[in-house]
């Protein structure tokens, strides 16, 4: 591909000086008019760049292409990457864990003893407050 590229540029550089020749006429368009021949040099300036500053620095390109990089390094490196990572390997400090592993060692322990996973008088019925009939009056209980 860059064999490709070599050979147009070389064929344009080649091409370029028979292209900007102009025809120029200093008489009425007579079939006995002079015509003289101009070229023009291409001169190769580099021009600078419109650069519009990313706010990190308004006078040095440099600087704020380097202020730029550094904080989006750190802003996906450290933020994104290294928060991930801790908030995988974080310690349980809300003990969702805890409490699901102790539930199913209760659990196993009362299969073991051959008890109800779970008891009917968890809670005494002597606290439990309910509703009358009377009060419940049409109200449709659910299971």
């Amino acid at each position: 591909m860059a064999g490709v590229f070599r050979i147009q540029s070389a064929f344009l550089r080649r091409l370029l000086p028979q292209i900007n020749k102009r025809l120029i006429s200093t008489s009425k368009k007579n079939a006995d008019s002079a015509v003289a021949e101009v070229t023009e040099t291409v001169t190769k300036t580099k021009a600078k760049k419109n650069w519009i500053s990313y706010g990190f620095d308004k006078k040095s390109e440099e600087a704020d292409l380097n202020a730029l990089h550094s904080v989006m390094f750190a802003a996906v490196t450290v933020c994104l990457i290294f928060g991930g990572f801790i908030m995988s390997y974080a310690p349980d400090y809300s003990l969702h864990d805890w409490a699901q592993r102790e539930a199913f060692l209760e659990l196993r322990r009362r299969e073991d003893a051959g008890l109800p996973l779970i008891s009917k008088d968890l809670i005494d019925p002597s606290k439990i407050v309910l509703p009358s009939d009377e009060e419940l009056g049409d109200t449709e209980i659910i299971i």
